[in-house]
């Protein structure tokens, strides 16, 4: 029998909030975390604004030392992996150690060091270069940091895989539990990269929304009058756990993991495949290892970035696989509020997702003033909603054409 595996703890570091509970109340009441980019000068930019984090302290959750050798996504891996950590009052030690994990990726890793290390470089010469570069810089940091801090010694991984990093990252860890390899794992991604490189390439790329005068209406997911992604930081951090494991410790069930999908749209670099394969392909393998039929799905958290080619295309992937059903559940975009937190986007949904499953109430996509007629499905527009729901997936889609899909289940013990 495949062994069961539960969510028992969460954190968040996000724009509308850098706790679960804050980002919660923030999403229910379609409060919007972008504003202008203050942090460097956006004056010669096309873009302007960005999804930025206000109110993290990393002293809160590290000595100020580490704070100085750690780049920022790296703190943000740190402390929602903390605040996960406390909320399922799990201790490590000794008796347990090499039974949890952690699996915590980041799209692009420590891009500002690498950035003001390259700058010295240029001014100061090599031997002004930070002997923490190299260990600050590299995406799998987080999961390192995460693991010496916490004493977790069991199987330690990072993944890269652009906007799809952080369902990866939860959905490889879950099956890491499910084969017996470990007990516990501490999974989900985290991202920093609202610097002026970062804003550049995505810039002219033409990627970005330009709504600088209407910062937090900037991100309208679906809607007509869309014109590009926003770009975000943050991190979301999950507690996996066997749930045998998690009863034998009285630990408080949030919801279930069901199952997991990927693929590759194997067609373009930035540019989702037009008929919706890929994300077709990973929903229908999410729901074959999740066992379950297409209308027992209730709500779709959308990778819904806000952009006219994405945002359609994964449309019509619901459509294909969900049939007339597609038209009687749910489907929101939180991007609409947070912005696209890139690879830690997936770990940040996930915990909506289930937030969603245990309070029963939908998130709202804000901005959705003027839908696309391509896109017709029911976004929850605007304002949340009640409504009991008992499963739902949350969708990530990645440069690349990366694909990964997470379904989770309302907890119930005799499922």
């Amino acid at each position: 029998m495949k062994r069961r595996v539960v969510i028992t703890g969460m954190g968040v570091v996000s724009p509308v909030g850098s706790t679960v509970n804050k980002f919660w109340d923030g999403l229910i009441h379609g409060k919007s975390g972008i504003s202008p980019i203050d942090t460097f000068d956006v004056s010669e930019y096309a873009t302007q604004i960005a999804g930025i984090v206000r109110d993290f302290e990393p002293e809160m959750y590290m000595e100020r030392k580490d704070v100085r050798r750690f780049d920022r996504f790296a703190q943000f891996a740190v402390g929602a992996s903390l605040q996960a950590l406390e909320d399922s009052g799990l201790k490590i030690d000794r008796n347990n150690e090499e039974r949890v994990g952690v699996y915590i990726g980041s799209g692009i890793g420590g891009i500002q060091t690498l950035l003001e290390n390259y700058r010295v470089l240029l001014q100061r010469g090599p031997k002004r270069v930070s002997p923490f570069l190299v260990p600050m810089m590299i995406a799998n940091i987080a999961a390192g940091e995460v693991s010496i801090l916490t004493g977790a010694k069991g199987p330690n991984s990072a993944p890269v895989s652009a906007c799809a990093t952080g369902t990866h990252a939860l959905g490889d860890a879950a099956k890491i539990i499910e084969r017996g390899a470990a007990d516990v794992m501490i999974a989900g991604g985290a991202e920093a990269a609202i610097v002026d490189i970062s804003l550049a390439g995505f810039s002219t790329a033409k990627a970005l929304s330009t709504r600088n005068d209407e910062p937090q209406r900037a991100s309208r997911p679906f809607d007509r009058d869309r014109d590009g992604f926003v770009m975000a930081e943050g991190a979301g951090v999950v507690v996996l756990e066997e749930l045998g494991h998690a009863q034998a410790r009285g630990a408080r069930i949030v919801a279930e993991v069901l199952g997991y999908g990927m693929s590759a749209d194997a067609y373009h670099v930035t540019s989702p495949d037009p008929e919706g394969n890929g994300a077709f392909q990973a929903m229908r393998v999410a729901l074959q290892d999740a066992g379950i039929r297409p209308e027992q799905v209730n709500y779709i958290n959308a990778h819904g970035t806000s952009t006219e080619l994405g945002d359609r295309f994964e449309s019509l992937a619901i459509k294909r696989l969900f049939g007339a059903h597609a038209y009687h559940l749910a489907v929101s975009s939180t991007k609409s509020m947070t912005g696209h937190m890139l690879g830690a986007a997936g770990g940040v949904e996930a915990i909506a997702v289930a937030m969603a499953l245990q309070e029963g109430i939908l998130p709202p996509t804000i901005n959705l003033d003027n839908p696309d007629p391509e896109c017709d499905l029911d976004y929850v527009p605007n304002h949340a909603r009640k409504c009991d729901i008992t499963i739902g997936m949350s969708n990530s889609f990645g440069f690349g054409g990366h694909n990964a899909v997470l379904i989770l289940r309302r907890f119930d013990l005799n499922a």
